[in-house]
């Protein structure tokens, strides 16, 4: 979570609005429209409201991301339990579907589970991303049996309720969201003249800015030049193992 505050951004939009008294565009519209840019910087960079959680898998192959999330970005390992205290166990790896179909046809029947030793201790895992809350585990949670997993999912922005509130992604994504709101504050009069063009270049600033932070962060990923220069060898896709 971020510390800069609704006044905080609503006191440098006045300043370019040159609105520093709030008269054409008042605070609780500016602080709606922050709300709106937080989700709009999530949903073109899910990893700006990324949150680990434990959560408690269902019985079968079929799974879902916690309510307050919008998209799961990875499963990472077996936990013991839920809360706080949970320890860590196997690691989890993503697989294609189409590899699984193939050497495991039968992987979603109930009968196909962990076995005597491991129990419900998940392997693998499938992920759509055309249905971005659900994702699938092999082998299967058997019936009775308690499976326990890490994710780490981009959550949904909480909104800022006042204007002391602070803001939920990251610091860094400020400047982007102040241009979001300028966008849509110059759409708002955009039947005054330049204010379409305006409402136009504060939408490609924000959008530069978003995407720009989606380049720079391969620069500072501690895995990209690694697999850049095939240092680490891609992982195995056995489904066995």
């Amino acid at each position: 979570m971020g510390t800069l505050t609704g006044a905080n951004l609503i006191s440098r939009i006045q300043d370019t609005l040159q609105d520093t008294t709030g008269v054409r565009w008042v605070s609780a519209e500016l602080l709606r429209y922050i709300n709106d840019a937080q989700r709009e910087v999530v949903n073109f960079k899910p990893a700006s409201a990324a949150d680990h959680s434990n959560i408690q898998l269902a019985t079968g192959t079929e799974q879902s991301i916690p309510d307050v999330a919008m998209s799961l970005i990875k499963v990472v390992r077996n936990m013991s339990a839920t809360g706080g205290s949970a320890t860590g166990g196997r690691t989890i790896r993503l697989v294609d579907v189409d590899i699984l179909d193939s050497m495991e046809p039968d992987w979603h029947s109930a009968s196909v589970t962990g076995d005597a030793t491991h129990g419900s201790i998940i392997k693998h895992y499938v992920y759509d991303q055309d249905d971005p809350r659900r994702f699938y585990v092999y082998p299967g949670v058997k019936s009775g049996s308690n499976a326990y997993v890490e994710l780490v999912t981009a959550r949904s922005p909480t909104d800022l309720s006042a204007t002391s509130s602070t803001i939920y992604i990251d610091d860094v994504y400020g400047n982007a969201l102040i241009d979001y709101v300028l966008f849509r504050c110059y759409m708002k009069d955009s039947e005054f003249a330049g204010n379409a063009q305006r409402a136009s270049q504060h939408y490609q600033l924000f959008m530069n800015s978003v995407s720009t932070g989606v380049s720079a962060s391969n620069l500072i990923n501690p895995n990209f030049d690694r697999f850049k220069q095939n240092i680490v060898p891609p992982p195995t896709q056995e489904i066995g193992v």
